[in-house]
This record gives structure tokens, C-alpha cells and sequence, in this order.
């Protein structure tokens, strides 16, 4: 029996709109975005088929083209369509920090930064430029690492300060170990980092390190 067929406050979409989208489980939300099933399975059976092969919500949101693709059900339309769900999300961070402060929404940069570099397989430096108000000006990515450690240059860093005219700045780099526990290295390059940026009055507001689930923070640890 389809979902369609279900009595109507179990279908997930009827769920969804009757007690809000946090009410739903991995699998239901899974099934509204596959929207239908395969021969012997729903939307749901299917979604929690998926979570299993899977081996959760975040590893499926997650996986390469190929591998997506592989499962039944799925397909290049599906993983289209999912990619631009995800990179959604990710601009709805990115607007919402725009309209404030960084500075005064440390959990939304710590979340926008591990929307965007946690799943990353290899390692990546960047930093997000603010205005003389911590108003976000613009995220980038500024250079790219192997598995362990990746050259950053901080004259490059300073170049692109000035062409974004920005008042302050934010570095955030991903440890693809998972492990945000930050090495002696990466206390090296920050420092040289706040010394060359301070050249051009602009200041390092802090520095995170992005892990698996966690995000340490250079200003919590009395570093900057």
C-alpha cells in the first residue's frame, strides 16, 4: 500500500504540516524529498532502506554522485536535486549571518562554517571578510590541502583583505581527520596571519578549526 493509501495524520508530508518538520523522523523527512517508492516498497520503506545501506542520514547527504546514484531509487535527478536542497541551506547561513553581526552569533558562524567544510575530504583554509561593522561580506575558500595540511600564504590573505576591503576577518580550516584539536602549525600560520593583517588595521577576530561534529575556537582557547 502506498503512502497516498496511509491514513492520512501517518503520511509524512500530512505530519509535516500538522506538527512541523522537527516532528518527523530521518526516515519520514527522507520520504517526502524521494516522494515516491519502488515496486515493493513506500517512500518510507525506502528511505529507511537508504539510512541503512547508508549507514545514516548524514553519510546518504554526503555521498559522491556515484555512490548515490548506485542505490535503487536514486538517480542524477535525485542527486541534483538533493545537492541543490544542501546548497540551499547553506546560502539560507549564509543570508542570515549577512543581516548581523558575527561577532554576536558565534553558534550560527559555527554552524554555517560546518555546513560548509566538515564533509570536505580533503584539507581547506578560509576565511569570511567582514566590514568595520562584522558584517559578512563574503566567504571563500583560499587554499586547498592534501589529507594533512595545506599551504596557506598569508600575503595572499592580506591581498584579498584589501581587494574585498574588508575591516576584519574570521579563518576557519577543516581537519578531514575529524579531530578539531588544532596542531602546533596551525597556531604558527594564525600567528603570522594577525601579524600581517594587523599591518593593514585589520584584526583576526578568531579562528576555527573544524572536526567531525565539533569546532574548536582559537578565541575560546585565549589564543587571540
Amino acid at each position: 500500500m502506498g503512502i497516498n493509501h496511509w491514513p492520512e495524520g501517518e503520511q509524512p508530508r500530512e505530519k509535516l504540516l500538522d506538527l512541523g518538520a522537527e516532528a518527523l523522523s530521518d526516515a519520514e523527512l527522507l520520504a517526502i524529498f524521494l516522494r515516491t517508492g519502488v515496486s515493493g516498497y513506500s517512500a518510507v520503506d525506502l528511505a529507511r532502506h537508504l539510512l541503512s545501506a547508508f549507514g545514516g542520514l548524514r553519510p546518504l547527504l554526503e555521498a559522491d554522485q556515484q555512490h548515490f546514484c548506485a542505490e535503487n531509487g536514486l538517480g542524477a535527478a535525485k542527486y541534483a536535486q538533493l545537492q541543490a536542497t544542501l546548497e540551499l541551506s547553506r546560502r539560507h547561513l549564509a543570508s542570515q549571518l549577512a543581516r548581523g553581526n558575527a561577532l554576536t552569533s558565534p553558534a550560527l558562524v559555527r554552524h554555517y562554517l560546518t555546513s560548509r567544510m566538515r564533509h570536505l575530504g580533503h584539507e581547506e583554509f578560509a576565511a569570511l571578510f567582514l566590514d568595520t561593522q562584522h558584517r559578512i561580506l563574503r566567504f571563500e575558500s583560499l587554499f586547498r590541502g592534501t589529507l594533512n595540511s595545506a599551504s596557506v600564504y598569508p600575503r595572499e590573505v592580506a591581498k584579498r583583505t584589501l581587494e574585498l576591503n574588508a575591516g576584519a576577518v574570521i579563518l576557519a580550516h577543516n581537519h578531514p581527520s575529524g579531530v578539531s584539536e588544532p596542531s602546533d602549525a596551525d597556531r604558527r600560520i594564525t600567528r603570522k596571519l594577525q601579524d600581517a593583517l594587523e599591518l593593514l588595521d585589520v584584526r583576526v577576530l578568531d579562528h576555527f578549526v573544524v572536526g567531525d561534529g565539533e569546532v574548536t575556537s582559537f578565541v575560546e582557547r585565549g589564543w587571540l
